[in-house]
């Protein structure tokens, strides 16, 4: 965790409003079974989190997690499941209950919390750049696909379909794009906490050939610019190594780690 002093009381902050609740906005369903919310989402996909495991030891963290996965994989619909950890939970064994049942750690992320302010002044759009909000269905499927191909992945409609239901919400997320040539190059989401100041900035990407270039900058500013017109204060991010320098320049701090623990139908463990 940083040594900055403000990061124990953005942390508390953190863990008492964005865990929870605001993990399970917009699921289809959601199951509690005794700290865990188990949580169905468009596309085929499951989730797990929690507030903390209640002081829960070795054996109980594997029961949970063995628990997790009946749940999901008696629902049948679910074709991935993650398991969202914190580096600063209490939770041990955690790491070995989650491999054993085949789930696989993706790369480790910053979890980073500050004030929009910081963030608006340091957008200068680059020559050649327009950045503005993808709206259209077509529009926000092209986006989806530039950010599989940034994140090294296959390309997948399902997370398309994904998007575009949660824009479809109209809650005041948000998909924003940087284009050059017309071409998408980096894109991210802006994404309301309801019922707190917080808003959060998700699914940033761009691709190899267009990074340090001041891009993914002008983007993040200019979703910082939406989210305090709209009234929010505070900003949170799960940033990748790529991201966390260009937030901590704009006064995020880094108050702890997120891993997302995936697995995907065809496993074998159970």
């Amino acid at each position: 965790m940083s040594a900055d002093p403000r990061a124990a009381q953005l942390l508390a902050a953190y863990d008492e409003q964005l865990r929870e609740e605001a993990d399970v906005d917009g699921a289809l369903d959601v199951t509690r079974h005794g700290p865990l919310w188990l949580v169905r989402l468009t596309g085929g996909r499951g989730f797990v989190t929690y507030r903390d495991l209640g002081g829960a030891g070795g054996e109980e963290v594997r029961r949970l997690v063995e628990a997790a996965v009946a749940h999901f994989v008696e629902d049948g619909s679910v074709r991935e499941i993650e398991w969202k950890s914190r580096g600063h939970d209490d939770a041990p064994g955690l790491e070995d209950a989650l491999a054993e049942h085949s789930f696989v750690a993706e790369e480790t992320e910053s979890i980073m919390i500050g004030p929009l302010e910081g963030l608006v002044g340091d957008g200068r759009v680059p020559e050649g750049v327009r950045v503005r909000r993808a709206v259209e269905e077509a529009d926000v499927r092209a986006v989806s696909a530039m950010t599989d191909r940034a994140f090294g992945k296959e390309v997948d409609g399902s997370r398309a379909d994904a998007l575009v239901a949660l824009l479809a919400r109209d809650d005041g997320s948000q998909q924003w794009v940087a284009e050059v040539d017309g071409r998408p190059v980096s894109a991210g989401r802006l994404i309301p906490v309801p019922g707190t100041e917080f808003v959060g900035i998700w699914g940033g990407a761009t691709l190899p050939e267009f990074r340090h270039r001041g891009i993914y900058r002008a983007l993040t500013a200019a979703r910082a610019r939406s989210a305090l017109e709209a009234g929010y204060r505070y900003l949170h991010s799960d940033s990748t190594r790529f991201s966390r320098p260009i937030l901590e320049r704009s006064g995020l701090v880094a108050v702890s780690t997120t891993t997302p623990w995936v697995r995907r139908e065809g496993s074998s463990g159970q």
